[in-house]
Parts: C-alpha cells; sequence; structure tokens
C-alpha cells in the first residue's frame, strides 16, 4: 500500500513539473514565432494588392492586433479546450489537418522504434556476450558508421539505388495499410529504416555498455558458479538488469523519433506531421508550427513519465519517495 501510495505522489510530481515545462515550451515557441521577419497576413492574401481595410479585417480576426500577450493568452486558452485555431496557409481548421497527418508519424514513428530497438538490444547483446571477438569489432564499427550517417542523405541514397536504379522500392508518397498493406510496406521500409538507423547505432552502443557492466557483477559471477546456462544467465539475470540505462535511451528515442521527421518525411513526401511542420515554417503559418510544437512536447513529456514508471518494473529495489 505504501509503495503504491509513494508511486502515485511521485506520479502527481512529474504531472505538475510537465506542466510547467509544457508552459514554458509554449510560450518560448509563441515568442519566437512572432519575432521572425514578416508578416503572414500579407503571406496569406498571396500577391494581390489588398487595401488597408482587408488587412486590418484579417489581422483582426486572427488576434495579431492584440499585444503579444493577448494573443497568447487567447492562443494557450483555446489549446487548452482542444482548439488549435485555423491554419493560415491551408485555411482549415488546424485540429482536423493534425488529424490527417499526426496517425502517419505515429505510423512511422513506431515502426522505427520497434525496428531500433529490436536490432539495438539484439545487436548489444552481441557484442556484450561476443566480446573482443571479430563479432564485436564488426557491430560496433556499424554502430559507429550509423551514429554519424545524415538520415536525410541515406535516405536520398535509398531512393536512387533501390527506386531509380533496382526499382524494388516505390520513390515517394504513403498509402494506408488499410487500403493497400503491401504497397504501404514497400513505401515505408526506406523511411522507416533512415529514421531507425541512428537510435539502432545507440540503443547498440547503450546495451553493449549496460550488460557488460552487469556482467561484472558477483552475483552474475554466483549463478556461473552455480552451473546456470549461458542463455538463462543472459536473459534472466543480465538483461533485466541491464536494460535500466536502454528504457531511458529508448524513451528518449521515441520522443525524437515521432518529433524528428521532418527530413525523412520531407524526402520521401509522406504527408505526416514532420512535413506539416516544414511546410508551416517556411509559411510563416505559426499557427499551425505552435499547435505541433504542442502536441510533441505533450507526447514527450508524456514518454518520459511512462519511462520513469516503466523503472519500478524493470528493478523493483527503485523507489519513488
Amino acid at each position: 500500500m505504501d509503495v503504491v501510495i509513494a508511486m502515485a505522489a511521485y506520479i502527481v510530481r512529474r504531472l505538475m513539473q510537465a506542466v510547467i515545462v509544457l508552459f514554458i515550451v509554449s510560450l518560448i515557441v509563441f515568442s519566437f514565432l512572432h519575432i521572425m521577419p514578416g508578416d503572414p497576413v500579407l503571406f496569406m492574401l498571396g500577391t494581390t494588392a489588398p487595401s488597408q481595410e482587408v488587412i486590418d479585417a484579417l489581422r483582426k480576426e486572427l488576434w495579431l492586433d492584440r499585444p503579444l500577450v493577448v494573443q497568447y493568452g487567447h492562443w494557450l486558452s483555446n489549446c487548452i479546450q482542444g482548439d488549435f485555431g485555423k491554419s493560415i496557409l491551408y485555411n482549415e481548421e488546424v485540429t482536423s489537418i493534425l488529424a490527417r497527418r499526426v496517425p502517419i508519424t505515429i505510423h512511422i514513428g513506431l515502426l522505427s522504434f520497434i525496428l531500433a530497438n529490436l536490432l539495438g538490444v539484439l545487436a548489444g547483446i552481441i557484442c556484450a556476450v561476443r566480446r573482443g571477438k571479430i563479432l564485436d569489432s564488426v557491430i560496433s564499427t556499424i554502430a559507429n558508421i550509423g551514429l554519424a550517417i545524415p538520415s536525410f542523405w541515406l535516405g536520398i541514397l535509398g531512393i536512387y539505388l533501390f527506386s531509380l536504379k533496382l526499382g524494388l522500392l516505390p520513390v515517394q508518397g504513403y498509402t494506408s495499410p488499410f487500403s493497400d498493406f503491401w504497397l504501404n510496406t514497400r513505401q515505408l521500409i526506406m523511411p522507416v529504416f533512415c529514421l531507425a538507423i541512428v537510435s539502432v547505432a545507440a540503443i547498440a552502443r547503450q546495451t553493449r555498455s549496460a550488460m557488460l557492466e552487469v556482467i561484472r557483477q558477483d552475483y552474475i559471477r554466483t549463478a556461473w558458479a552455480k552451473g546456470f546456462t549461458e542463455r538463462k544467465i543472459i536473459i534472466k539475470h543480465v538483461l533485466k538488469n541491464g536494460l535500466i540505462p536502454v528504457a531511458t535511451l529508448s524513451g528518449m528515442q521515441l520522443g525524437v523519433l515521432i518529433g524528428g521527421t521532418v527530413l525523412i518525411e520531407t524526402v520521401f513526401n509522406i504527408p505526416g506531421m514532420g512535413r506539416l511542420i516544414a511546410s508551416s515554417v517556411m509559411s510563416r503559418d505559426y499557427i499551425v508550427v505552435q499547435a505541433c510544437a504542442l502536441v510533441i512536447g505533450v507526447s514527450v513529456v508524456l514518454i518520459n513519465l511512462a519511462v520513469d514508471i516503466f523503472y519500478g518494473w524493470l528493478d523493483p529495489r527503485i523507489r519513488y519517495d
């Protein structure tokens, strides 16, 4: 009972901290976008020469004629109610735009996250168990290269090789898996791999380091002395205790994958939230950028909270006092 109460109190504290963090993030994003050069009203009106009355009316409709403090308060109040405003570029409610774009980004991000953890943890285990051997050296070298490769460059290279030269995969686009699962799979092979490659390398290195540290512990030597098999020791003792720092990194990588799809979605012309952010920034559609930043901020905070709670299952010695 005491453990449950302590965990509940910890979750409440973290949620309060999350509210403060999100408030600061929203304030920074709002202020930064408003001090950038350019006028979103003039951009929305296009190349025509509108009268001053039209400009003033549109500025009033968008609340751009109020002081920044009033604009921020109005925007934040509406966001709390689920109203992110109307896009200047698309002339559509931001909530409707996000409803179409966010699932695509989540789809790509989750697939990349699963792939990164499966390959990264497996590679790290192999390196730790075969430390100093040829396999360890090869995988470690590949991991170091993976950390240094820009994802967008890898995507362009993949398009050139697998799409233009070999004709094996589509060049661009996204099709719902409910419409055509096979086409969706072929379209996502390169984006998912390019998005996951850096995370695979990072998780592999972290898993190797964490498992080597656990392997040196006394209770692992005791398990060897008792005659346990290598497989049982790795799975039952080493892996579970070594996953704590890996879980931290994986949680951080999930936030990065969901929020960092801008380049990948742009390279592969995928209509997700990342591409939406890129086009909105270029067009100074700050209403959409603010909404996307808020969605990403909430996602990262909730992911970090879930990772912290997950620690208790990985290591019962952890207390939430």
